[in-house]
């Protein structure tokens, strides 16, 4: 690899053509530069190193940047972050960008989304009126429920210290679930407090279900920017293959015979979702392999530094969740039906949920297939709406940590759950004003049932068939 670094010299620019070396960030220099001061040769993506990354086709330094949000900014060195800088400052102007370094332009970049769109400008005009800036973070509401979650997770963990039993393995489960869906999830997306310690903090509740809050962050964060996108969402072929959620035609070679019958084959397998994040190696390097699938760059000393303690975190958690059991019950049929049940129980509720927020009647699979066909980009704001879904209300959004209000979530994914009901009335009518469509369920069930049809449907190739009639 080869990039071209410039020079100024007594007000002269010139041209250096350079090896990429190892420690290629301080070769490059960091100056202060426009954009028509770097080299228009441009910059490949590859080339990126891990404090390097682009916005709208300039690559910026994140050295000496003090970043208010913290530093888990650097999680994404290396990578083109053009949606996933919008999506999270929904606030910001170009003019915040001139605060950081710029080192180069990207080599002919392509985007198929598309921002500051009327629909988008007229939707936060009117969610902004309800939620001031700098109001969005956790209320005393959802501060209360966090606390109330978290106590309960270490009554539960006392308890199945003293002895498990399928009792306590059930509620476990379910306290699992509630810290998945509620603590950790507004915490890792920077919307429970406007100081980055407690965001942090909190964050590590995915730990303590037996995750890991830097592989969550690396996945997570890569489905909210590109949602249901068919080559960049690592949510979209997480389950393949033993499940298809995608559209794929007869005869894909991503097709298998059991497919026909994965609908019977679901909640089995979201059973499963906590063993196997669990049994993940992913923990070893800090590397989730569905975002490596997607094209997203891990490669940088920020997930370097932290793979020891995310693997110390997995310790700990086995040691104080998965030992106890047969410490107590010795090597007998108990303390794996004890682990299971709670995992199963965990799984169903925090999974399930999760599945029925992109996957039901009619959504939109492939957002992103008119700028492939036609070159023209699509709003990001309306590929939200229309590849997500909202049901229930309140109560359902206390337990679920806003998850219900999956629309207001992937719109405004910086803002506390505990905003969600309150915008939501807004958002479905600047939708209706702009046409686009809306999907939302009274009821839970509802929302199950779509979801079932669309997960067989796609099992037998009908996908398409069924979103047309």
């Amino acid at each position: 690899q080869h990039i071209t670094i410039q020079s100024t010299v007594n007000s002269q620019q010139s041209s250096v053509v350079k090896k990429m070396a190892p420690d290629a960030a301080k070769v490059r220099p960091q100056l202060h530069q426009t954009e028509n001061e770097v080299d228009p040769n441009g910059l490949s993506l590859e080339s990126l190193t891990g404090d390097e990354v682009a916005i709208d086709g300039i690559v910026y330094s994140l050295n000496d940047f003090d970043h208010p949000g913290g530093d888990q900014i650097k999680l994404f060195g290396g990578n083109d972050v053009t949606v996933q800088y919008k999506m999270i400052h929904p606030h910001h102007k170009a003019k915040q960008l001139g605060k950081l370094t710029i080192v180069g332009k990207l080599n002919s970049p392509e985007y198929e989304y598309q921002f500051d769109t009327p629909f988008e400008q007229e939707l936060k005009q009117e969610v902004f009126k309800i939620v001031r800036r700098g109001r969005e973070f956790g209320t005393f509401g959802w501060y209360s429920r966090a606390i109330f979650y978290v106590a309960s997770y270490f009554a539960c963990l006392y308890f199945w210290n003293v002895e498990s039993t399928f009792t306590v393995a059930a509620l476990f489960g379910l306290v699992h679930a509630l810290i998945g869906l509620n603590v950790q999830h507004d915490a890792n997306h920077g919307a429970a407090s406007r100081k980055p310690f407690f965001n942090d903090l909190l964050g590590f509740g995915v730990d303590l279900i037996g995750g890991s809050k830097w592989i969550w962050m690396e996945q997570h964060w890569l489905h909210h920017a590109f949602t249901n996108h068919k080559d960049k969402d690592p949510d979209a072929i997480s389950a393949e293959p033993l499940l298809i959620l995608n559209d794929y035609p007869a005869g894909h070679p991503k097709r298998r015979w059991h497919h026909k019958f994965q609908v019977l084959l679901t909640l089995p397998a979201l059973a499963l979702y906590w063993l196997s994040i669990l049994l993940s190696t992913n923990v070893v390097d800090l590397k989730h392999e569905g975002a490596a699938a997607c094209g997203f760059n891990m490669d940088n000393d920020f997930v370097k530094k932290r793979a020891k303690y995310a693997m110390l975190s997995r310790a700990l958690y086995v040691l104080l969740v998965v030992v106890p059991p047969f410490y107590q019950h010795g090597m007998t049929w108990v303390p794996f039906f004890h682990l299971m049940s709670m995992g199963a129980i965990g799984s169903v509720f925090l999974s399930a949920l999760f599945i029925i927020s992109h996957n039901f009647e009619s959504v939109e699979r492939d957002p992103t297939s008119e700028a492939r066909a036609n070159g023209k980009k699509v709003c990001w704001y309306k590929s939200q709406v229309e590849t997500s879904s909202t049901y229930g209300g309140f109560v359902s959004g206390c337990l679920t940590g806003g998850l219900n209000f999956q629309i207001e979530h992937h719109l405004f994914p910086r803002m506390s759950s505990a905003w969600y009901p309150y915008i939501a009335p807004a958002v479905r009518a600047v939708c209706k004003k702009h046409g686009v469509k809306y999907t939302y369920y009274p009821w839970l069930w509802q929302n199950l049932i779509a979801t079932t049809k669309h997960i067989h449907f796609a099992g037998i190739g009908l996908l398409s068939t069924n979103k047309e009639d």
